[in-house]
C-alpha cells in the first residue's frame, strides 16, 4: 500500500514538471513512464526500427560513440541531442538527456533517463557563440578573411555548405555576384572549386538580391529544381545529394551587398524556420565589416586617384625608352607614398627619379605630390649639367621649411648622351634601394652596392650629399623602384635584393620584353604588403 501510495506521488510529481522519465530495456525497447514535458511529442521507435533512428542524422555518430563511452564506463549521459517529432518526423527539436545505467534482476544493463525541451537553451547558446565569432570579423579589402569567418561559423552545425558572394553593382543597376574564398564544407563533400562568378546566378539568386528577403529551396535527396539556378550549381547538388538551398542576402544601408548560399547535403534535413533566422542573423552580422570594408575602399580609391594624378607618363628623349609601372598595396587603404618622374632636360638629356613618401594613406599621397613636384621644379630649372646631390639638397631644405613629412627616400639622377650610343648617369641615392642596372652583354648588378647611400630627406639639416657616376650603352637598362619590391616583415633585405637580382637574370636570358619584364618582377599578389612603384630606362640600339 505505501509502495502505490509513492508511486502515485511520484506520478503526480512528474506531470507537473517540464520533462519525462523514460526506460530504455536491454533488448532496445524504449518506454515512456510519466512527465508531461516531451512524452507526447517525441517520436520513439516500434517493433520494427532502432531507438537510434530517433536522432538526427548529423548527430548519430557522435550521440553513438557517448552513448557507447558511458556503456563501457557505466557513468551517467547527460547531453543535448536533436530528436525527431512525433507530428513531424522530418523535424527535429533538441532535448536535453540524462540517462544512468541499472542493472535489472537478471544482471543485464537497462538504462533509466530523463528528457526535456532544450531547444530554447540551445538556440540562445549557439546565437552567442556564433555572433561571439562574427565580432571578431575584420574589414578586409577583398573581405576572403570576413566570408571565411562567417563560413566557418555555421559548419556543419548549422548547413553543410556554405558560399559567400560579394555583390557589386550600383544601387538601381544591374547586379552581378563575384566569387570570393568565403566557403566551408563539410567532410565528404565535393568540392566548390573553382568558384565562378556564375555558379549560383540564375533567376532565384537575383529575386532574392532584388527582393532583400531570404529564400529557403527544399527537394528530395540530389533532386535540385532547374529552373532559377545555374546549371553548375545544379550539377554540384546532384553530387551532394542535398536537400535544401538557403539563400540569405547580406544588406548594408538599404543595398544588399552580398549573397550567402547554405545547403544541406548527403539527404540531412533542411533547417526549419529557427534554424533559417539564426542564419540571417549570423550573416547580417557581417554587414559591420563590409560597410567598414567600403568606406575604406572608397577613401583608397581617392587616395589611388589622386596619387595617379601625379604620375604622369614619362617624357620622351631619343634613343631611349622609358617604361614605368605603379602598383598600390593590396589591402584596404594602403596607398599613398611612391612615386616615379621623368622630365626631360634637352634634346639629350633627361632627369630621373623615384622616391618613398613614409606613410600609407591619403596624406602620404599628398605629400608625394608636393614632393614630386617640388623635385620636378628644381631638376628642370637646374638643367642637365646640375649636380643630383645639390637637387636633392635643396628639395630637403624646402621640403624642411614647409614642414613637410617626417622621411622622404629618393634616388634623382641625370642622363644625359656624351655618345652617339653611350649616356652617362650621375645620381644621388637619399636613403633608397640602389639601382639595378642591366648590362646588355653581362649579369644584372646593383649601382654602387658598396657604397651605403646618403641618409633620406627630412631627417637632419645641412647634410651633405654625393653624386655616383656611371655609364650606360645601348641595349643597357637601368630599373629604379621603390622598397615595396624588396622589403617584407620578416625578411632580410640582403637576401630580396639578391633574388631580385636573380629573378632579373633569369627573365633577361629568356629575352622577356622591357614592359612585361618590370611586370614579372613585383611579388606575388599574396605577398604585397606596401605600394611598389618602378621607372626603367632602356638605350636603345640602332639610334
Amino acid at each position: 500500500m505505501n509502495q502505490e501510495r509513492l508511486l502515485r506521488h511520484y506520478a503526480a510529481l512528474m506531470s507537473a514538471v517540464p520533462q519525462s522519465v523514460w526506460v530504455l530495456s536491454a533488448d532496445g525497447v524504449v518506454t515512456l513512464l510519466a512527465g508531461s514535458g516531451m512524452r507526447e511529442r517525441l517520436w520513439h521507435p516500434d517493433s520494427g526500427t532502432s531507438w537510434m533512428d530517433a536522432v538526427h542524422p548529423k548527430d548519430r555518430d557522435w550521440f553513438r560513440r557517448a552513448w557507447r563511452r558511458t556503456a563501457e564506463e557505466r557513468s551517467p549521459l547527460d547531453t543535448i541531442v536533436r530528436v525527431r517529432l512525433k507530428d513531424a518526423p522530418d523535424r527535429f527539436r533538441h532535448i536535453k538527456i540524462i540517462a544512468v545505467p541499472v542493472r535489472d534482476e537478471e544482471g543485464d544493463t537497462e538504462w533509466v533517463g530523463t528528457a526535456a525541451d532544450a531547444e530554447d537553451h540551445w538556440r540562445i547558446r549557439m546565437r552567442e557563440k556564433l555572433l561571439a565569432r562574427m565580432a571578431a570579423v575584420p574589414a578586409a579589402h577583398d573581405l576572403s578573411e570576413a566570408f571565411l569567418t562567417t563560413a566557418a561559423a555555421v559548419v556543419p552545425e548549422l548547413a553543410d555548405a556554405v558560399a559567400v558572394f560579394h555583390v557589386r553593382g550600383e544601387p538601381g543597376g544591374a547586379a552581378s555576384l563575384t566569387s570570393t574564398e568565403g566557403v566551408g564544407l563539410a567532410p565528404g563533400l565535393p568540392s566548390l572549386y573553382p568558384l565562378d562568378r556564375d555558379i549560383l546566378w540564375g533567376a532565384t539568386p537575383r529575386q532574392v538580391i532584388e527582393s532583400q528577403e531570404a529564400r529557403l529551396l527544399t527537394f528530395p535527396p540530389g533532386e535540385p529544381p532547374e529552373d532559377g539556378l545555374s546549371k553548375v550549381s545544379v550539377r554540384w547538388l546532384r553530387r551532394a545529394g542535398a536537400t535544401s538551398v538557403a539563400l540569405l542576402p547580406v544588406v548594408v544601408d538599404g543595398r544588399a551587398v552580398a549573397l550567402a548560399t547554405t545547403t544541406t547535403c548527403r539527404g540531412n534535413p533542411p533547417p526549419d524556420e529557427a534554424d533559417l533566422n539564426l542564419l540571417q542573423d549570423v550573416f547580417q552580422q557581417m554587414s559591420g565589416p563590409l560597410r567598414r570594408t567600403m568606406e575604406l575602399q572608397r577613401i583608397r580609391d581617392r587616395a589611388l586617384a589622386l596619387q595617379q594624378s601625379f604620375l604622369s607618363p614619362p617624357s620622351a628623349v631619343d634613343g631611349v625608352s622609358i617604361t614605368a609601372l605603379y602598383h598600390p598595396a593590396d589591402s584596404a587603404a594602403e596607398v599613398g607614398g611612391d612615386w616615379y618622374d621623368a622630365v626631360r632636360l634637352s634634346a639629350d638629356s633627361l632627369a630621373l627619379s623615384i622616391g618613398d613618401i613614409a606613410g600609407h594613406d591619403l596624406e602620404a599621397a599628398a605629400a608625394m605630390g608636393r614632393v614630386n613636384s617640388l623635385l620636378r621644379g628644381l631638376a628642370y630649372d637646374s638643367g642637365p649639367a646640375a649636380s643630383p646631390a645639390a637637387t636633392l639638397s635643396r628639395l630637403d631644405r624646402i621640403v624642411q621649411a614647409l614642414d613637410g613629412p617626417s622621411m622622404v627616400t629618393a634616388v634623382h639622377a641625370v642622363i644625359r648622351r656624351v655618345a652617339p650610343h653611350i649616356w652617362r648617369v650621375t645620381l644621388s641615392n637619399a636613403g633608397h634601394p640602389p639601382p639595378l642596372l642591366i648590362p646588355r652583354d653581362a649579369p644584372p648588378r646593383y649601382l654602387h652596392d658598396l657604397t651605403a647611400p646618403d641618409p633620406p630627406l627630412c631627417v637632419t639639416d645641412g647634410l651633405p650629399r654625393t653624386d655616383l657616376h656611371t655609364v650606360i650603352r645601348e641595349g643597357d637598362t637601368l630599373v629604379f623602384y621603390t622598397d615595396g619590391l624588396v622589403e617584407a616583415p620578416g625578411t632580410d633585405i640582403g637576401d630580396n635584393l639578391r633574388r631580385l637580382r636573380e629573378h632579373t637574370e633569369a627573365l633577361v636570358r629568356a629575352r622577356v620584353p622591357l614592359a612585361t619584364l618590370i611586370r614579372r618582377l613585383l611579388p606575388p599578389a599574396q605577398n604585397r604588403r606596401d605600394d611598389i612603384a618602378v621607372i626603367a630606362l632602356e638605350a636603345r640600339t640602332g639610334q
